[in-house]
């Protein structure tokens, strides 16, 4: 479907053309979530067609060494390839916007790479590592190189696996895989990424917050794209909204959480959507 502000031939285009009317000249807050990415190769979690998926929970990754096997094992391959995927149209589009806040659900680093400049990362950077007994902070390449170098041919071995959405595989030969502790104090790695079973952390929530309040007092709205809304952590800025009066407009494939919070309901695709966004506030 051609999302614009002059087709009205169907009940979608209509419904697109409205949203586009709403949006076109307020002050923005956009959430995003991982079907925003898939048109840069990044499955999603819960899009049409999209696989059952159980993401391991923090309780499980500190639960001992053969769940950190695993998670490393598969995670060593998905970042291989994650790391070479390339902002999207709807990444570029989203910078051009540039919404009051940028609040994204995605760990890819994708926004950050097409140049999104107030953003937050709701749950983190997959390209970031933790260590959780000295909690010093380190760059994922780095860590990817010593796991390369104790784990020689996996990658070759296991290059079928499938790519699953928060930059990992889907993997169960993960027996033999070496997983190194932190360079500094040999304590435990973690991705420094919000695990389900964690909180995000207090002051990001604040920030998104406090952006989200201010759209009542400015005649804003909140685009969410990509996301079914699934879990709470971004699901509680559409009640936010709803609850001030605040429009909340939704793209995504498929059903969300908020549907019935929303203004309006979009099933197209993000990219095209959000181009039409930027020409119709440009124009």
């Amino acid at each position: 479907m051609t999302v614009s502000g002059d087709t009205t031939t169907t009940a979608a285009s209509t419904s697109a053309a409205a949203a586009l009317d709403l949006l076109a000249d307020r002050p923005l807050v956009v959430l995003t979530g991982a079907g925003l990415s898939t048109d840069s190769g990044i499955p999603d979690y819960r899009g049409p067609g999209s696989p059952n998926r159980t993401p391991m929970t923090y309780q499980e990754f500190v639960s001992g060494p053969e769940a950190r096997r695993r998670y490393w094992a598969r995670s060593h391959l998905g970042w291989g390839r994650m790391k070479g995927a390339e902002p999207n149209a709807g990444h570029h589009a989203l910078t051009r916007l540039d919404p009051e806040l940028l609040i994204t659900q995605n760990v890819d680093g994708l926004h950050e790479r097409a140049g999104s400049r107030s953003l937050v990362a709701l749950h983190g950077r997959i390209a970031d590592v933790v260590c959780l007994d000295c909690r010093a902070t380190t760059g994922r390449a780095a860590l990817h190189a010593r796991l390369h170098e104790l784990n020689p041919g996996f990658a070759e071995r296991h290059g079928a696996a499938e790519s699953r959405p928060d930059g990992d595989v889907d993997l169960d030969d993960t027996a033999d895989f070496v997983v190194p502790g932190c360079a500094d104090c040999a304590g435990i790695l973690k991705p420094d990424v919000v695990f389900f079973g964690e909180n995000v952390p207090l002051p990001r929530v604040e920030r998104c917050y406090a952006a989200v309040d201010a759209l009542a007092a400015t005649d804003g709205a909140l685009l969410v794209a990509g996301s079914s809304l699934t879990v709470m952590s971004g699901f509680r800025f559409v009640r936010r909204a709803a609850r001030d009066g605040t429009p909340v407009v939704i793209v995504n494939r498929g059903t969300t959480r908020g549907d019935e919070l929303a203004a309006y309901t979009l099933d197209v695709g993000c990219s095209e959507f959000l181009t039409a966004l930027v020409e119709r506030r440009t124009a």
